[in-house]
């Protein structure tokens, strides 16, 4: 049985623990809004520029010689899974259930005798990845110091996706993330993003709903032009995602591990309250015992 000593450190030590999870739960909720806006912003944008490549993609259907970004290269041998992740921990499950979606997609893949090959974006990704696929990790990029994370950084993330495609390192591109839908909902997604996934419209082959729109360059200029940006666009959006998830999740568990401490105060104290008057008891009879002796 711990002295009373040790029951009073541990109180004490619980405490320290819970100011600090109170704080960093302060601290995610006060993050948490303006990535949750930016999140939101970036979905019309990325949802509206899958519709565009949707409507321009038709002028290709059908043919041999559409976009090695729209068609592919006619292979599926390889794959490269892009795990986006936060950069810390601390925030429950969320970098965990990314991982799981990436692992079970890769060893279904590989079960299907496929080749495939990791990008982590986002040091817990590849903290969690590495235990299992060490050897298939080909590079981890981390923004664990840039504050805000903007389309600059997505950009130089979609560039060193598009250099590998273009000197053949892969077939299909599939990018993780976890589309924020609540402080204590963040769905982990799985989004193609080599070749283009590009889902027919509601309305697209009826000529009576079909809306005509002329273009100017031509509709091969531009999509040759989008089909980069979207990817751009998906990895930024997938960021942002990410972020208001994240803070989501870290709200959601520092509220949670908060309130645990709260319970282990009380226990203890109830421990410590007991034993000291058990201690106190045990004096009083020592000395009415002493004083009736003599």
């Amino acid at each position: 049985m711990p002295s009373l000593k040790d029951l009073k450190n541990r109180i004490d030590s619980v405490k320290s623990t819970q100011k600090i999870t109170k704080a960093m739960q302060m601290v995610a909720a006060a993050k948490l809004r303006r990535a949750q806006e930016a999140a939101v912003a970036a979905r019309p944008y990325a949802e509206r520029m899958e519709q565009v490549l949707s409507s321009l993609a038709a002028v290709y259907d059908g043919q041999a010689d559409a976009p090695v970004l729209l068609g592919g290269n006619g292979k599926d041998q390889v794959h490269l899974l892009i795990v986006a992740t936060g950069e810390r921990g601390l925030a429950g499950g969320f970098n965990s259930s990314i991982a799981r979606l990436a692992r079970d997609h890769a060893l279904k893949l590989l079960g299907e005798g496929k080749t495939v090959k990791f990008l982590t974006v986002g040091r817990k990704g590849h903290d969690i990845l590495k235990r299992q696929f060490a050897d298939k990790i080909i590079e981890t990029i981390s923004y664990r110091e840039v504050k805000n994370i903007g389309f600059a950084q997505a950009s130089e993330v979609s560039q060193k996706v598009q250099a590998l495609f273009a000197a053949g390192e892969f077939d299909i591109a599939t990018l993780f993330f976890a589309k924020f839908n609540s402080v204590i909902s963040q769905v982990p997604q799985a989004v193609q993003i080599i070749p283009a996934k590009i889902e027919k419209t509601e309305g697209q082959g009826d000529a009576s709903a079909a809306v005509v729109y002329e273009y100017e360059p031509s509709e091969e200029a531009i999509v040759e032009d989008l089909l980069p940006r979207n990817i751009s666009v998906q990895i930024f959006r997938a960021m942002l995602e990410n972020g208001a998830s994240f803070y989501g999740a870290q709200m959601s568990a520092m509220d949670n591990a908060t309130r645990n401490a709260g319970e282990m105060i009380n226990k203890l104290q109830l421990s410590y309250n007991r034993q000291r008057q058990a201690q106190i008891t045990k004096e009083l009879i020592e000395i009415i015992s002493g004083a009736e002796a003599l």
